[in-house]
């Protein structure tokens, strides 16, 4: 049966409606996001400015935070100076606010400094965090922990007198002047020290930046100044090694006693030949994949429990609500017997 030209045209018409309609319900299908998207198919996105890029123990980090983000679904950034600089590292968190990233998570230089730089990105939309290291100060919304000031400032101070015999002179070699974690450490050695200890005394404290070649120099000039010097405590992951080889190259191995915040595998030689005693640390593959973790959770619009279950290894998180802080676990101690359990 023949249609009439009429007829032809509203067949046509409805045909090109449906095949419309069907190529609308593909799109729509396709632009269904995996896990930790966030709208649109667009994954979440963390970013990460640690204090700087390039030295182990913010590379740790980044393998952990790089493992979540697999696990998790999101979008994991890892952006630092190569120098331990305030002004270089407000510069790269200014460029991640005007990519407009979801959650910004710094580990600040200066914690003053970064406070109004963190308030112009939540003032634009994004969620701010600290990790590592906190800026209390701020208006980020959770700071993730690595140990307490109280229990990394005693462990380093143990595992020193262990070897010095619960008295004698020594030294502190840190990093940036304004780290407010190094400095709450440093406290509590000075606290912890003068109650536990009260035939030790601290006698100085310098500060290498970052530099390990600074830490160096700066341990072999307080063994000049100090003749009776029997002690140093590297505070960061450069001068935990700048101490030993210092001690090292100056022939005082068993005479100097030196521990710090050192990463396994940078520590490993000087553990095994005695110019260092002990390092001090944490996981810090976990402390990334925590940061990452908890980076999704806020974006998300997710509160902390008490005790948080996280995944990949990380395990049971407490979170600290009147402090607005995830806390990773208590420190390690790593010595030449354990040191080779870690690669990193």
């Amino acid at each position: 049966m023949r249609m009439s030209n009429r007829a032809t045209a509203m067949l046509a018409v409805g045909l090109v409606g449906a095949l419309a309609v069907a190529g609308c319900s593909k799109k729509s299908d396709d632009s269904g996001g995996a896990s930790g998207d966030s709208g649109g198919g667009k994954k979440i996105s963390v970013a990460f400015v640690p204090k700087l890029q390039g030295i182990p123990y913010f590379e740790a980090m980044n393998t952990g935070g790089q493992k979540a983000a697999q696990d998790l679904g999101i979008e994991w950034i890892y952006k630092g100076a190569t120098t331990a600089d305030p002004g270089a590292q407000t510069d790269i968190v200014k460029s991640l606010i005007q990519q407009k990233v979801d959650v910004l998570v710094v580990a600040p230089n200066d914690p003053d400094s970064m406070a109004p730089v963190l308030a112009d990105a939540k003032a634009k939309g994004i969620h701010v965090m600290t990790s590592d290291t906190d800026a209390p100060n701020s208006v980020r919304e959770v700071f993730v922990n690595q140990a307490t000031a109280d229990g990394i400032g005693k462990s380093l101070t143990d595992a020193l007198m262990e070897k010095m015999g619960g008295k004698g002179k020594y030294a502190i070699v840190s990093c940036g002047q304004t780290a407010a974690n190094l400095n709450s450490w440093i406290a509590v050695q000075k606290e912890y020290t003068a109650q536990k200890y009260p035939q030790a005394q601290i006698v100085d404290t310098v500060y290498a930046g970052e530099d390990e070649a600074k830490a160096v120099s700066m341990a072999k000039d307080l063994m000049n100044a100090h003749p009776d010097l029997t002690g140093l405590v590297g505070e960061c992951t450069s001068s935990a090694p700048g101490v030993a080889k210092a001690v090292r190259e100056a022939g005082k191995i068993g005479k100097v006693f030196t521990v710090g915040l050192g990463t396994p595998q940078a520590m490993k030689p000087y553990l095994a030949d005695g110019s260092s005693s002990a390092a001090i640390l944490w996981n810090v593959e976990n402390l990334g994949y925590l940061t990452a973790w908890a980076g999704k959770q806020i974006a998300d619009g997710k509160s902390f429990s008490a005790e948080n279950n996280v995944g990949g290894g990380v395990g049971t998180v407490k979170y600290f609500a009147d402090q607005k802080m995830l806390l990773l676990g208590d420190p390690l101690r790593i010595t030449k017997d354990n040191v080779d359990q870690f690669n990193y």
